[in-house]
């Protein structure tokens, strides 16, 4: 374990693990066989591909989460590409085992009860948003379509180009464009209600209300910092 001979030290994950420098680094490490890179992956990007399997609604999160790392593990030796490439191929096998799960669970469904009724149930991914994710960002997900959640997800939590997106869910990268810009549009809408929803009934103490932050700021920059326009 360790750095391989004749490599330079690598540096262990921190808040700014991820950086494509670093990770270019721990994959070309990882494919030498340093099992402490492995590792360091995972630090680096397993909360959010376990974030993007929550927001698509999967039955276990934390077992999705490993299998997707084992499957890129088990097939690092043939990856080629820069970080952006590992991030959009990682994400890519993401979006494959939540497809899965989801079919599974389907097809796991055989017996009728009120419970599994697809007709009057809400869809996996509204069930999810119920519990598990920050309060505002469930409210801004909760406002999208799921195929609009999908999109915006993978292009916020993966980084991934619109081109990449469109191979990974199989459409076309107009079909995604249009998804996005539709997306990025309700999400803004949908903070700039809530944040000018809590003063709507608050004073500043002489009958007047407080200022409101326009067009969503103190929500919009936090939450849809990095849902960028193209």
């Amino acid at each position: 374990m360790g750095t391989p001979r004749g490599a330079s030290p690598l540096r262990r994950p921190s808040r700014a693990a991820g950086k494509d420098d670093d990770l270019e680094a721990w994959v070309n490490a990882a494919r030498a066989g340093d099992t402490d890179a492995f590792g360091w992956i995972w630090v680096a990007l397993s909360p959010r591909v376990a974030g993007y399997l929550r927001a698509r609604g999967v039955s276990s999160v934390d077992d999705i989460t490993s299998e997707v790392f084992l499957a890129a593990f088990g097939s690092l030796a043939r990856f080629t590409g820069n970080a952006a490439d590992f991030r959009s191929w990682l994400f890519t096998i993401a979006h494959h085992k939540s497809v899965d799960d989801r079919r599974r669970r389907r097809t796991d469904d055989t017996e009728y009860t009120p419970e599994n009724d697809t007709r009057a149930s809400v869809s996996a991914e509204s069930t999810v948003l119920d519990a598990g994710i920050d309060p505002t960002i469930r409210a801004l997900l909760a406002e999208l379509t799921d195929d609009q959640r999908e999109v915006l997800l993978l292009r916020t939590l993966a980084d991934m180009s619109i081109t990449d997106v469109a191979k990974a869910t199989g459409r076309t990268t107009g079909a995604v464009k249009q998804l996005y810009h539709r997306a990025i549009a309700t999400s803004r809408r949908a903070a700039t209600i809530t944040t000018l929803a809590p003063h709507s009934n608050r004073t500043d103490g002489r009958g007047a209300t407080p200022p409101a932050t326009g067009s969503g700021q103190g929500v919009t920059p936090t939450v849809l910092s990095t849902m960028t326009e193209l």
